[in-house]
């Protein structure tokens, strides 16, 4: 009798996917190699977002923006800018508006940068895409109000911070720290953030949580100082929000994302993008953890509104991005068709001529405010903007 045949199993490779990691996430927790990907794709990552994002913006130059009672509640970084802003290019209508529209654009190009640093140059493509398709990323690029700084500053934030972990010097957490006093001063509530980078900051780079603790209060400090100072008064860096209610909170999806569909789309897909990996986790605390605790402020104060939310909606264009990337291209050309076919009603739903001109008055009325002095009195040449619409 022969002795049965001996069956050597293969052992498994680091390419393998185990049971642990179903994904197969556990082994790219830190982004590819520059040289594993064409340099083409790396920089159509981040200037295919923002050349799209320019293009909606332009589309939608002549479109106004909804009245709201928050229009001259700009905060302290963005009056300075914009004071700043019009002594250099006027009051013209178009030109108070690029402020905001090039606080969206870099922000769409930062989006891809950092997807495709964290994952891959596909995954950055798709992120930028998805946030240049958003229709509250182009509204807020068309309005004079302080929260398109306020998503570039944490996009920024978020980026130097992956910078600072991953090599810590001290250029690094000092350019991390700059970008946290930008995002403080352009908008109290986005502090939030610091919540979701000290989380990430503790569940996986310990080693550094003492440094970034010491930077994080130094950035924020100014901004704190800020809300303590005048916070009671009108035109503070924290927002008048609503009191928070069942129809208040099943409003935010369509505040937020701009359609209720649109938002259940973006929420369904991150939840495939949910598992705690390093890179995953950063996204998943950026657009988590900020609600969350807003939503606990908002028990005791009536704060809460959807548009100081919107620094959380990179994270969320990244995480359905991350979701996309796994299936074929075609299919990610089908979802982001889908996406701007969703949104489409909402960018071209404000481009009346009389909502124009009602916009066009707000503004006047507001580049009347900043470019007033201590003294009362308009400085010579800073009447009300021309009809720019």
């Amino acid at each position: 009798m022969k002795d049965a045949d001996t069956i050597v199993l293969p052992r498994l490779t680091s390419t393998e996917v185990d049971v642990e990691d179903p994904w197969g996430e556990g082994h790219h927790d830190v982004a590819p190699q520059p040289a594993t990907h064409p340099v083409r794709w790396r920089v159509a990552a981040w200037l295919v977002p923002a050349l799209l994002t320019v293009a909606l913006c332009l589309v939608r130059a002549g479109a106004s923006a909804p009245p709201t009672d928050d229009t001259p509640a700009w905060s302290i970084a963005g009056s300075a800018l914009m004071r700043w802003w019009m002594e250099i290019l006027g009051t013209s209508v178009p030109a108070v508006r690029a402020v905001s529209m090039v606080a969206v654009t870099a922000a769409a190009a930062l989006v891809g940068l950092l997807a495709a640093r964290l994952f891959t140059p596909r995954v950055g493509l798709l992120a930028g895409v998805i946030f240049a398709l958003l229709p509250t990323s182009t509204r807020y690029a068309q309005e004079v109000q302080p929260y398109a700084l306020t998503v570039f500053a944490a996009v920024l934030a978020t980026f130097l911070l992956v910078l600072a972990v991953d090599r810590p010097t001290f250029g690094r957490f000092a350019g991390y720290g700059a970008a946290v006093l930008v995002l403080g001063l352009s908008h109290g509530i986005a502090l939030l953030l610091l919540a979701g980078h000290g989380w990430t900051v503790f569940a996986f780079r310990r080693g550094v949580a003492g440094r970034w603790s010491a930077v994080a209060l130094l950035g924020a400090l100014p901004a704190a100082a800020a809300l303590g100072l005048f916070g009671g008064q009108p035109g503070a860096p924290i927002a008048r929000g609503s009191k928070l209610t069942p129809d208040v909170l099943a409003a935010t999806p369509r505040e937020l994302f701009g359609v209720t569909a649109l938002g259940l789309v973006l929420l369904g897909l991150a939840l495939f993008s949910l598992p705690l990996r390093r890179s995953a986790a950063v996204y998943t605390a950026w657009a988590v953890v900020p609600p969350l605790g807003l939503l606990l402020v908002a028990q005791a104060a009536p704060i809460w509104g959807p548009e100081a939310l919107l620094f959380t909606l990179p994270a969320w264009a990244t995480l359905g991005a991350v979701a996309l990337a796994r299936v074929r291209a075609r299919w990610c050309a089908v979802a982001l068709v889908a996406i701007a076919v969703l949104g489409a009603p909402a960018q071209l739903a404000r481009s009346a001529p009389e909502g124009r001109e009602q916009a066009t008055g707000d503004l006047a009325r507001i580049i009347q405010l900043w470019t007033r002095p201590a003294d009362g009195e308009p400085p010579h040449g800073a009447g009300p903007a021309p009809d720019g619409g």
